[in-house]
């Protein structure tokens, strides 16, 4: 059986066909999972933007939807760690998809190893603004406000802030890749094994004596993502 991680699909930026490309290779993803996989953790960003009402989600993306909600009915587990861009998420996914969240990192056992997984957005010591702003999009309040506009009016207005986000954090994270395996190397050094991140689009595997940083990098550009079984750990592509 085999551990597959996944991020930064950002499933809604861009056209109609770029979407179409990512969901296929999503596709490929999941049929490898379910030929020998047991666990899958999508490491935030999924979508660009995603935000529940009371009764209420994203009609976009059913596709995707559908797909999960097929793996979890055939048994493998699913986790989802909140990211940047899918922070705003209600019990839709645990009460109707049988997928279980998580906000902010997952800390987990699989087969001999201690992992530790995490989006990564406002891991960089530089990004205080984007620290300060991270603190203003998750307040109660604010999202309770928020909550009170129309679906119609509210949701372009976020995917517009989000892709504004995205443009900006993808001029300067790049900068930010020494800090991310800083933070790694860190928690490689104390109780972890694996260390996994996100967020950068930057498909990383390196291992250093006390174990390996891997940034699963992108369902943009990159198609890539982990893979753990057998004792083996790997970044692979989907062709």
């Amino acid at each position: 059986m085999a551990l597959y991680i996944f991020s930064d699909a950002h499933l809604g930026a861009g056209s109609a066909e770029t979407d179409a490309e990512k969901i296929a290779k999503l596709q490929a993803l999941f049929e490898l999972v379910e030929d020998d996989g047991d666990r899958l953790i999508i490491l935030g960003d999924l979508f660009d933007f995603w935000f529940e009402y009371k009764h209420a989600i994203p009609k976009e993306q059913h596709d995707v939807l559908f797909m999960l909600r097929q793996l979890t009915a055939k048994g493998v587990r699913i986790d989802y760690v909140s990211g940047n861009h899918d922070f705003w998420m209600g019990d839709f996914f645990s009460t109707q998809m049988g997928i279980n969240l998580h906000r902010d990192y997952l800390d987990l056992e699989y087969e001999k190893y201690r992992l530790h997984l995490i989006h990564g957005d406002g891991l960089a010591k530089a990004d205080r603004g984007y620290r300060l702003l991270k603190k203003v999009l998750r307040n109660r309040l604010n999202i309770w406000l928020y909550r009170k506009l129309p679906p119609d009016w509210a949701i372009p207005l976020a995917k517009w802030v989000s892709g504004s986000s995205r443009q900006y954090t993808s001029k300067r994270d790049h900068t930010f890749a020494a800090d991310y395996e800083a933070y790694a190397k860190t928690k490689l050094d104390g109780n972890y094994d694996i260390v996994a991140i996100a967020h950068l689009h930057i498909p990383v595997c390196k291992k250093f004596d006390t174990g390996t940083y891997i940034n699963t990098g992108d369902f943009i550009s990159h198609f890539s993502y982990a893979k753990i079984t057998k004792g083996e750990v790997s970044l692979e592509n989907i062709k």
